[in-house]
């Protein structure tokens, strides 16, 4: 790997190597740019470090204390954020559904939100070439959204056993179902650059880290692309601070890395540390907030659980997490509410599934081990659904300090009523396919996952942090390429939409330097 000294001006330095910062890293590279990328973990080694052990796994979350408050305050940690060259595609489950068009339009349909300063049509063709490099598994035909251009270049992965079971239940409700769309190979994959990627063995430990390359993290993906262009991933490296020059463009960039404080110079920034410490990183500089909208608008997608015992042995962690998908409810005849939401089928590992137990019921002690015994009986289902933006949601900076000894982030959360109705719809929509299934012990998880928005994109700099290009209305040389510039949270996972958003503002900025 190429290794540039920290005096040298490099064109960009990439904050955060997730599904933000590898696309730009690689887009960058192979332009012939000279890239620095920091990482404030660990560059991991998949099969020397990854287990399948759950409390190993706790490596790979982010490991400094943030703050929650709000009448729904969020768990942070396994579910939103992550440490590592890769970020939390590291332990993300997989999931790729593209989102629909009328996503992007949310005010427009319904009156509130945000409508995104761009379609899906901005974005279409990056999701094309993202499903093609990554080597997505899915149906030949899927049948939500727009006809794809290009089918998925792999069939879809093995359905589990509560993929299985969704479909059995789907059936007499007329509820169409479909194998969902995954980033983890269903076949060996030739990959540009890279080379041939082993398929999926169906370990179900995901979200501890694929050992095999099959999932398309980003550290077997597109950061082997950018090292192969010439771009150097600093791990370890905990960015501190921005400066700025006189005339107000950032020059440097300092971070903590072995104990010392280093700084490097450079032209350019992209700042793609998530939702939460890409916010606190400008607060804690003062950076870029004329607006007043750093750290406002944080959105959660609606992410209820439904669970249930069922007689047949199921070993719920075999296999991809999520197998089957339903898109039926994207926009309910029935709603009383705003948007919509898919269903997705759920494996599970068993100190998770304990952990959330107890949390969602109360149960302890000897009842949780009684409760344990089905744990190889059990199954379930989640929604994945709007949120809408509210000003009584937002990330600040609170007085107390966290390891490195930068004030720790409060995230206030409460959901609305919008959010709380489409739940209501959705656990009642979701019991009714779980009961068809043949479950009993029905139990749900009242949850909200991902960390979206507080540095909104859009078009008016008064009420908007970044341009539709990623780029801050404040500061020319600073760009922004995450989950926190979504407008709105998007009925569908994020991460696809981060990668094809971030491939779209590395090119907007290519073009812009001519």
């Amino acid at each position: 790997m190429r290794c540039y000294p920290t005096n040298e001006t490099v064109d960009a330095v990439i904050i955060g190597t997730g599904a933000g910062g590898s696309p730009i890293m690689a887009r960058l590279a192979k332009a012939g740019l000279k890239v620095v990328a920091l990482e404030a973990g660990n560059y991991w080694n998949p099969v020397a470090d990854f287990s399948t052990d759950e409390i190993d796994q706790n490596k790979l979350f982010w490991p400094h204390e943030r703050l929650s408050a709000g009448q729904d305050p969020l768990a942070f940690g396994r579910n939103n954020s992550g440490i590592g060259v890769g970020g939390s595609t590291l332990h993300y489950t997989a999931y790729t559904p593209r989102p629909q068009p009328d996503n992007f339009a949310l005010k427009t349909d319904f009156g509130l939100g945000e409508d995104w300063p761009l379609q899906y049509v901005d974005l279409e063709a990056y999701y094309d070439e993202l499903e093609q490099n990554l080597g997505i598994s899915g149906p030949a035909v899927y049948p939500w959204g727009p006809a794809r251009k290009t089918s998925y270049p792999l069939p879809p992965l093995a359905l589990n056993t509560a993929a299985q079971l969704m479909e059995r239940g789907c059936k007499p409700l007329g509820i169409k179902t479909s194998p969902a769309a995954n980033a983890a190979l269903s076949a060996a994959y030739f990959q540009e650059h890279i080379g041939w990627r082993n398929a999926c063995t169906n370990r179900g430990f995901c979200q501890a880290g694929c050992t095999t390359g099959a999932k398309a993290s980003m550290d077997v993906t597109l950061v082997p692309v950018a090292i192969h262009f010439g771009a150097e991933v600093r791990p370890n490296a905990f960015v501190t601070e921005i400066i700025k020059n006189k005339s107000g463009e950032i020059e440097a960039i300092v971070y903590r890395k072995d104990g010392q404080e280093e700084k490097q110079l450079c032209k350019n920034v992209f700042l793609c540390a998530g939702a939460v410490e890409t916010p606190r990183l400008l607060l804690i500089n003062g950076l870029a907030n004329s607006s007043g909208q750093v750290g406002k608008n944080f959105m959660a997608n609606t992410g209820l659980q439904v669970w249930g015992e069922f007689d047949e042995l199921l070993d719920p962690w075999i296999g991809i997490p999520g197998g089957l998908i339903s898109e039926a409810m994207h926009r309910p005849v029935d709603a009383d509410f705003a948007g919509g939401y898919l269903i997705q089928s759920i494996g599970v590992m068993p100190v998770t599934y304990a952990s959330q137990l107890a949390r969602a019921t109360g149960v302890w002690g000897e009842e949780l081990r009684e409760r344990m015994k089905a744990y190889k009986n059990v199954a379930g289902i989640n929604m994945q659904g709007d949120c809408l933006p509210y000003e009584h949601n937002y990330l600040e900076l609170s007085d107390e300090l966290d390891d490195m000894g930068l004030p720790k982030p409060r995230i206030h959360f409460t959901n609305g009523e919008n959010e709380n109705r489409m739940m209501a719809h959705a656990k009642k929509v979701m019991e009714d396919i779980w009961k068809n299934a043949g479950a009993s012990h029905l139990w749900t998880m009242d949850r909200n996952a991902h960390t979206i928005g507080t540095c909104r994109m859009g078009n008016d700099p008064e009420r908007n942090v970044v341009d539709k290009n990623g780029q801050s209305f404040d500061i020319p040389n600073l760009y922004i390429a995450d989950n926190s510039i979504f407008p709105s949270a998007l009925s569908a996972n994020p991460s696809l939409t981060i990668m094809a958003l971030s491939y779209r503002i590395a090119d907007a900025f290519l073009k812009g330097l001519g």
